[in-house]
Protein backbone atom coordinates (compact mmCIF):
# COMPACT_ATOMS: atom_id res chain seq x y z
CA UNK A 1 0.00 0.00 0.00
CA UNK A 2 3.07 2.32 0.93
CA UNK A 3 4.87 1.88 -2.35
CA UNK A 4 1.42 1.67 -5.06
CA UNK A 5 0.12 5.76 -2.78
CA UNK A 6 3.60 6.83 -2.46
CA UNK A 7 4.38 6.63 -6.38
CA UNK A 8 0.57 7.34 -7.68
CA UNK A 9 0.82 10.26 -5.34
CA UNK A 10 4.60 11.26 -7.37
CA UNK A 11 2.99 10.76 -10.41
CA UNK A 12 -0.40 12.71 -10.48
CA UNK A 13 1.14 15.27 -8.35
CA UNK A 14 3.98 16.19 -11.33
CA UNK A 15 1.01 15.60 -13.34
CA UNK A 16 -1.54 17.72 -12.68
CA UNK A 17 0.32 20.64 -11.31
CA UNK A 18 2.15 22.93 -14.14
CA UNK A 19 5.00 24.44 -11.58
CA UNK A 20 6.53 20.85 -11.68
CA UNK A 21 6.48 20.39 -15.42
CA UNK A 22 10.19 20.60 -15.30
CA UNK A 23 12.37 17.81 -16.55
CA UNK A 24 13.69 16.73 -13.42
CA UNK A 25 10.26 16.29 -12.23
CA UNK A 26 9.47 14.82 -15.62
CA UNK A 27 11.83 12.20 -14.86
CA UNK A 28 10.67 11.51 -11.48
CA UNK A 29 7.70 10.89 -12.35
CA UNK A 30 8.57 8.49 -14.64
CA UNK A 31 10.91 6.70 -12.19
CA UNK A 32 8.00 6.61 -10.08
CA UNK A 33 5.81 4.73 -12.67
CA UNK A 34 8.25 2.21 -13.02
CA UNK A 35 8.64 1.65 -9.58
CA UNK A 36 4.79 1.13 -9.43
CA UNK A 37 4.81 -1.52 -11.96
CA UNK A 38 8.05 -3.00 -10.43
CA UNK A 39 5.90 -3.41 -6.63
CA UNK A 40 2.89 -4.20 -8.24
CA UNK A 41 4.48 -7.08 -10.80
CA UNK A 42 5.94 -9.25 -7.88
CA UNK A 43 4.49 -7.90 -4.28
CA UNK A 44 1.17 -8.42 -4.83
CA UNK A 45 1.54 -12.09 -5.85
CA UNK A 46 4.09 -12.88 -2.95
CA UNK A 47 1.26 -11.38 -0.31
CA UNK A 48 -1.12 -13.65 -2.18
CA UNK A 49 1.13 -16.57 -1.96
CA UNK A 50 1.62 -16.19 1.81
CA UNK A 51 -1.67 -15.60 2.46
CA UNK A 52 -3.25 -18.51 0.97
CA UNK A 53 -0.50 -21.03 1.20
CA UNK A 54 -0.59 -21.96 -2.37
CA UNK A 55 2.48 -20.60 -3.93
CA UNK A 56 2.74 -21.77 -7.41
CA UNK A 57 2.89 -19.93 -10.57
CA UNK A 58 2.50 -21.37 -14.20
CA UNK A 59 5.65 -21.84 -16.04
CA UNK A 60 4.40 -18.76 -19.44
CA UNK A 61 3.33 -16.68 -16.27
CA UNK A 62 7.09 -17.08 -14.84
CA UNK A 63 8.23 -16.25 -18.29
CA UNK A 64 6.39 -13.03 -18.52
CA UNK A 65 7.50 -11.86 -15.49
CA UNK A 66 11.23 -12.53 -15.95
CA UNK A 67 10.32 -10.34 -19.32
CA UNK A 68 8.57 -7.72 -17.28
CA UNK A 69 11.03 -7.49 -14.95
CA UNK A 70 13.74 -6.85 -16.98
CA UNK A 71 12.55 -4.40 -19.03
CA UNK A 72 11.56 -2.07 -16.47
CA UNK A 73 15.11 -2.65 -14.34
CA UNK A 74 16.70 -1.86 -17.42
CA UNK A 75 14.68 1.17 -18.31
CA UNK A 76 15.15 2.60 -15.05
CA UNK A 77 18.86 2.55 -15.03
CA UNK A 78 18.82 4.12 -17.85
CA UNK A 79 16.37 6.51 -16.30
CA UNK A 80 18.44 6.99 -13.77
CA UNK A 81 21.06 8.04 -15.98
CA UNK A 82 18.95 10.15 -17.86
CA UNK A 83 18.80 11.78 -14.59
CA UNK A 84 21.86 12.49 -13.12
CA UNK A 85 22.66 14.18 -17.24
CA UNK A 86 19.47 16.44 -15.80
CA UNK A 87 21.23 17.33 -12.60
CA UNK A 88 25.20 17.56 -14.36
CA UNK A 89 23.58 19.98 -16.72
CA UNK A 90 21.45 22.04 -14.06
CA UNK A 91 24.22 22.38 -11.73
CA UNK A 92 27.34 22.59 -13.73
CA UNK A 93 25.66 24.44 -16.59
CA UNK A 94 22.48 26.39 -15.57
CA UNK A 95 22.57 28.88 -18.26
CA UNK A 96 22.24 26.36 -20.67
CA UNK A 97 19.85 24.37 -18.60
CA UNK A 98 16.26 24.85 -20.63
CA UNK A 99 17.93 24.45 -23.86
CA UNK A 100 19.86 21.22 -23.33
CA UNK A 101 17.43 19.75 -21.08
CA UNK A 102 14.56 20.48 -23.99
CA UNK A 103 11.01 18.37 -24.21
CA UNK A 104 12.33 16.76 -27.40
CA UNK A 105 15.27 15.73 -25.54
CA UNK A 106 13.45 14.40 -22.32
CA UNK A 107 11.30 12.64 -24.83
CA UNK A 108 14.33 10.84 -26.27
CA UNK A 109 16.13 10.01 -23.11
CA UNK A 110 12.84 8.43 -21.65
CA UNK A 111 12.19 6.31 -24.97
CA UNK A 112 15.79 5.41 -24.97
CA UNK A 113 15.87 3.83 -21.57
CA UNK A 114 12.24 1.92 -21.94
CA UNK A 115 14.07 1.28 -25.90
CA UNK A 116 17.15 -0.26 -23.71
CA UNK A 117 15.07 -1.97 -21.14
CA UNK A 118 13.52 -4.05 -23.94
CA UNK A 119 16.27 -4.94 -25.95
CA UNK A 120 18.00 -5.74 -23.06
CA UNK A 121 14.70 -8.31 -21.58
CA UNK A 122 14.61 -9.94 -24.76
CA UNK A 123 18.03 -10.79 -25.27
CA UNK A 124 18.20 -12.49 -22.00
CA UNK A 125 14.84 -14.21 -22.84
CA UNK A 126 16.65 -15.70 -25.82
CA UNK A 127 19.52 -17.50 -24.00
CA UNK A 128 17.08 -19.51 -22.10
CA UNK A 129 14.60 -19.69 -24.57
CA UNK A 130 15.28 -23.41 -26.08
CA UNK A 131 16.49 -24.60 -22.44
CA UNK A 132 14.50 -27.84 -21.76
CA UNK A 133 12.49 -28.19 -18.63
CA UNK A 134 11.78 -31.43 -17.44
CA UNK A 135 12.60 -32.07 -13.68
CA UNK A 136 12.83 -29.94 -10.69
CA UNK A 137 9.97 -27.39 -10.59
CA UNK A 138 10.80 -24.94 -7.01
CA UNK A 139 12.62 -21.95 -7.18
CA UNK A 140 14.41 -20.53 -4.33
CA UNK A 141 12.40 -17.22 -4.31
CA UNK A 142 9.08 -15.36 -4.05
CA UNK A 143 9.42 -14.34 -7.65
CA UNK A 144 10.64 -15.29 -11.08
CA UNK A 145 14.36 -14.09 -12.24
CA UNK A 146 17.08 -15.54 -14.85
CA UNK A 147 19.37 -17.11 -11.72
CA UNK A 148 16.60 -19.65 -10.01
CA UNK A 149 14.78 -20.46 -13.36
CA UNK A 150 17.71 -21.31 -15.37
CA UNK A 151 18.67 -23.99 -12.54
CA UNK A 152 15.35 -25.69 -13.37
CA UNK A 153 16.86 -26.58 -17.05
CA UNK A 154 17.68 -30.66 -17.49
CA UNK A 155 20.78 -29.72 -18.90
CA UNK A 156 24.58 -27.91 -18.34
CA UNK A 157 23.63 -24.28 -17.89
CA UNK A 158 27.05 -23.41 -16.60
CA UNK A 159 27.61 -21.12 -19.85
CA UNK A 160 24.20 -20.24 -20.01
CA UNK A 161 24.17 -18.69 -16.63
CA UNK A 162 27.37 -16.98 -18.02
CA UNK A 163 25.88 -15.62 -20.67
CA UNK A 164 22.91 -14.06 -18.64
CA UNK A 165 25.11 -13.01 -15.73
CA UNK A 166 27.27 -11.21 -18.50
CA UNK A 167 24.39 -9.45 -20.02
CA UNK A 168 23.39 -8.06 -16.59
CA UNK A 169 26.70 -7.40 -15.44
CA UNK A 170 27.18 -5.39 -18.35
CA UNK A 171 24.05 -3.14 -18.57
CA UNK A 172 23.71 -2.64 -14.38
CA UNK A 173 27.79 -2.00 -14.23
CA UNK A 174 27.46 0.61 -17.47
CA UNK A 175 24.47 2.52 -16.31
CA UNK A 176 26.67 2.20 -13.04
CA UNK A 177 29.76 3.43 -13.92
CA UNK A 178 28.21 6.33 -15.87
CA UNK A 179 26.34 7.82 -12.67
CA UNK A 180 29.25 7.45 -10.73
CA UNK A 181 31.40 9.70 -13.39
CA UNK A 182 28.55 12.11 -13.69
CA UNK A 183 28.29 12.59 -9.79
CA UNK A 184 32.28 12.87 -9.99
CA UNK A 185 32.04 15.80 -12.48
CA UNK A 186 29.11 17.58 -10.27
CA UNK A 187 31.87 17.73 -7.32
CA UNK A 188 34.62 18.83 -9.17
CA UNK A 189 33.10 21.08 -11.10
CA UNK A 190 31.49 22.69 -8.09
CA UNK A 191 34.48 22.57 -6.14
CA UNK A 192 36.90 23.94 -9.21
CA UNK A 193 34.38 27.75 -8.85
CA UNK A 194 35.19 27.09 -5.23
CA UNK A 195 31.67 28.35 -4.66
CA UNK A 196 30.76 29.07 -0.69
CA UNK A 197 29.29 26.27 0.39
CA UNK A 198 28.47 24.61 -2.99
CA UNK A 199 29.97 21.15 -2.33
CA UNK A 200 27.78 20.97 0.89
CA UNK A 201 25.01 22.15 -1.79
CA UNK A 202 25.71 19.79 -4.79
CA UNK A 203 25.80 16.78 -2.01
CA UNK A 204 22.46 17.85 -1.11
CA UNK A 205 21.07 17.95 -3.83
CA UNK A 206 22.25 14.56 -4.84
CA UNK A 207 22.22 12.81 -1.43
CA UNK A 208 18.56 10.92 -2.22
CA UNK A 209 19.69 9.87 -5.98
CA UNK A 210 23.10 8.02 -4.82
CA UNK A 211 21.10 6.49 -1.92
CA UNK A 212 18.54 5.09 -4.20
CA UNK A 213 21.43 4.22 -6.84
CA UNK A 214 23.04 2.15 -4.51
CA UNK A 215 20.23 0.43 -3.13
CA UNK A 216 19.22 -0.22 -6.84
CA UNK A 217 22.19 -0.71 -8.33
CA UNK A 218 24.04 -2.95 -5.12
CA UNK A 219 21.72 -6.13 -5.58
CA UNK A 220 21.28 -6.06 -9.53
CA UNK A 221 25.56 -5.98 -9.63
CA UNK A 222 25.79 -8.65 -6.95
CA UNK A 223 22.41 -10.75 -7.33
CA UNK A 224 24.11 -13.94 -9.29
CA UNK A 225 26.76 -14.19 -6.33
CA UNK A 226 25.02 -13.04 -3.62
CA UNK A 227 20.79 -13.57 -3.95
CA UNK A 228 18.99 -10.14 -2.65
CA UNK A 229 15.39 -10.87 -3.64
CA UNK A 230 13.57 -8.45 -1.72
CA UNK A 231 16.07 -5.21 -2.05
CA UNK A 232 15.61 -3.64 -5.53
CA UNK A 233 11.95 -5.04 -5.63
CA UNK A 234 10.85 -3.31 -2.69
CA UNK A 235 12.87 -1.01 -0.92
CA UNK A 236 13.31 1.10 -3.86
CA UNK A 237 10.00 1.86 -4.76
CA UNK A 238 9.13 2.66 -1.64
CA UNK A 239 12.13 5.22 -0.95
CA UNK A 240 11.55 6.96 -4.46
CA UNK A 241 8.43 8.75 -3.37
Amino acid sequence: VTIVLGNLLVVFTVTFDPYLHSPMYFFLANLSFIDLCLSTLTVPKMISDLHSGHKTISFQGCVIQIFVLHVLGGSEMVLLVAMALDRYVAICKPLHYLTVMSPQMCISLLSGSWAIGFIHSVAQLVFVGHLPFCGPNEIDSFYCDLPWFIRLACTDTYRMEFMVTANSGFISMGTFLLLLISYIFILVSVWKRSIRGGLSKAFSTLSAHITMVILFFGPCIFVYVWPFPTVSVMITPILNP
